[in-house]
C-alpha cells in the first residue's frame, strides 16, 4: 500500500507511470446495462465506476459512450448502450451522476456526433437531416446534458454535413454550449 496523489491510498505502488496498466474491474458493456432498461442499474455502475476511479486517482472517466447503433457493423456497438436515443440518454445521464457523486471525478460523454462506423472514421463524412440529427443523433447526448452536466465531452472524428466535429461551431457552441448549456470541457 503507497500514497497516491490528492492523498489517496492505494495497492499499485506504480501508478504514476502513465505506462503501467492498472488491475481494475471490468464492468458490463453499455448494451448490456441498457438491455435492463433500467437507468438505475447505469447509476449504481456509473457510482462503483467513479469508487473505482477516485481510488486510482483517475479525475476524467473517458465514457459513456452513447452513439447510436445504426449498423451491425460498427466495431464499437458493444459500448453504445442503444438504437434508442431517450434509453441511451437516460443511461448516459444516470451513470454521470453515479460517477460524479465522487467529488473530483466526472465523465466524457462521447463521440459527438454521428460517430457510426469504425472504418475510416477520420475521414467519413456523415451526412444527415437536421431533423434526423435532432430526433435520433443528439438527442442522447442533449438529456445527459441536460439533466446531468458531465464534466466533459468528445467529438467525434468523422465530419457531419462537411464539417469535422472537431471545427463544428454548429454542433459544439450553437447546440452545445448556447442552446444546452453545457459548461463542461470539450475534448477532441
Amino acid at each position: 500500500v503507497s500514497d497516491g496523489p490528492h492523498g489517496l491510498r492505494t495497492q499499485d505502488p506504480e501508478r504514476d507511470d502513465p505506462n503501467h496498466s492498472r488491475k481494475a474491474v471490468c464492468f458490463p458493456a453499455g448494451c448490456s446495462v441498457a438491455a435492463s432498461f433500467d437507468p438505475d442499474l447505469a447509476r449504481r455502475e456509473g457510482a462503483a465506476i467513479g469508487r473505482e476511479a477516485r481510488a486510482f486517482g483517475v479525475g476524467v472517466v473517458l465514457g459513456p459512450a452513447i452513439n447510436i447503433k445504426r449498423s451491425p457493423l460498427c466495431g464499437r456497438n458493444f459500448e453504445y448502450y442503444s438504437e434508442d436515443p431517450l434509453l441511451s440518454g437516460l443511461c448516459a445521464a444516470a451513470d454521470t451522476r453515479g460517477v460524479q457523486r465522487h467529488p473530483g471525478c466526472g465523465t466524457t460523454i462521447k463521440h459527438f456526433a454521428l460517430n457510426n462506423q469504425e472504418d475510416n472514421r477520420n475521414h467519413n463524412n456523415a451526412h444527415c437531416t437536421e431533423r434526423a440529427l435532432r430526433e435520433i443523433y443528439l438527442k442522447g447526448f442533449e438529456i445527459a446534458v441536460r439533466t446531468a452536466q458531465p464534466l466533459a465531452l468528445m467529438s467525434s472524428y468523422n465530419l457531419v454535413n462537411g464539417i469535422h466535429s472537431a471545427n463544428n461551431r454548429e454542433l459544439l457552441t450553437d447546440i452545445l454550449r448556447d442552446e444546452w448549456g453545457f459548461a463542461g470541457l470539450v475534448m477532441t
